[in-house]
């Protein structure tokens, strides 16, 4: 089918790939910082030119490129093309016309997806989603964001914001998330709520190498310091990765009585913890679904690692836009 290219449009860096629409293989890459405090103006028009710079370098001529998708990180009005409102970008790009922006620019077709629906349907053309009818994919990095596949449809109603399974509340007592609401998702499981755990652990002196492994400078614990703790035996930080994945397990069990499907994919950075993250994840569903059947339901780690979202919004484009 040709050429697509995929952009993820983050707060600090632009990366735009050119994909294969046939294998979904990411022909040719580049990334530029954002400058997202420039505003939207010159972000689009760093945009355009990072996609001619795509085009130019890859050696694939311009006519073989069939459109663009951008996979934003944000509330879209998908039909109109419009960004409503992206939280982490300066400004917050209220009503930015930026699928028309672009494409009177390249001449080309142009497709907006929320970035975490762009990983979704990524992991579902050509990750670990594939072959399931019906998918849920939760992305659990700074925030957690999700998506659903249905009956093969990528979910989208009300303007592209449906799916937002990050911010289903698993406790109405819960503290409040930054959207807003108490209890949500990502009030728990994101990685700044895991690193928390982490700090609390060394700050309350528990029995933990967390500390000893950043030279107790609390700024340095991360997911990933955590995680390596965890794999190194470590009781405490496992302990925080069962709290985690309890909270995901609660999330993910609501999910398979509401949608019932047949896969669900954990993406993100804080998946790359794998087992130590999935096993609580897969006990919990375990002990709490019991009025549908969860046999066959695989709860997986994403296959496609960063290329997820640039590959999904460019398979999007392929089969949408024009």
């Amino acid at each position: 089918m040709g050429f697509f290219i995929g952009c993820d449009l983050g707060g600090t860096n632009l990366r735009a790939g050119l994909v294969d629409s046939d294998t979904g293989e990411v022909a040719y890459q580049v990334s530029v910082p954002t400058l997202a405090r420039e505003g939207h103006t010159l972000v689009m028009q760093r945009m355009v030119a990072l996609f001619r710079q795509v085009i130019a370098e890859s050696g694939i001529e311009a006519a073989q490129v069939g459109g663009i998708g951008i996979g934003v990180p944000g509330v879209l009005d998908v039909e109109q093309g419009l960004t409503l409102f992206l939280p982490n970008l300066p400004g917050t790009w209220r009503n930015v016309a930026l699928r028309d922006t672009i494409s009177r620019a390249l001449n080309l077709p142009v497709s907006l997806l929320n970035d975490a629906r762009s990983i979704t349907f990524g992991e579902w053309k050509f990750g670990a989603g594939k072959g399931a009818a019906t998918m849920a994919c939760l992305t659990l990095g700074t925030g957690v964001g999700g998506g659903l596949v249905i009956n093969n449809q990528l979910h989208l109603e009300r303007g592209g914001t449906a799916a937002e399974l990050g911010h289903q509340s698993i406790d109405f007592n819960g503290p409040r998330c930054g959207c807003g609401a108490r209890g949500c998702l990502e009030a728990y499981a994101s990685a700044p709520a895991l690193t928390a755990l982490g700090v609390k652990a060394v700050i309350q002196g528990l029995t933990t190498r967390i500390g000893a492994m950043v030279d107790y400078d609390l700024n340095k614990i991360t997911p990933k310091v955590i995680s390596q703790a965890a794999h190194e035996g470590d009781e405490i930080a496992m302990e925080i990765f069962n709290e985690v994945g309890f909270a995901i397990g609660v999330a993910v069990s609501n999910i398979l009585v509401t949608v019932g499907p047949s896969k669900v994919v954990l993406a993100g950075g804080m998946a790359k913890a794998g087992d130590l993250l999935l096993e609580p994840v897969r006990k919990t569903v375990k002990e709490r679904v019991s009025v549908t059947k969860i046999e066959g339901v695989e709860i997986v780690q994403a296959a496609l690692g960063n290329n997820a979202g640039v590959i999904g919004v460019a398979m999007w484009t392929c089969e949408h836009a024009g």
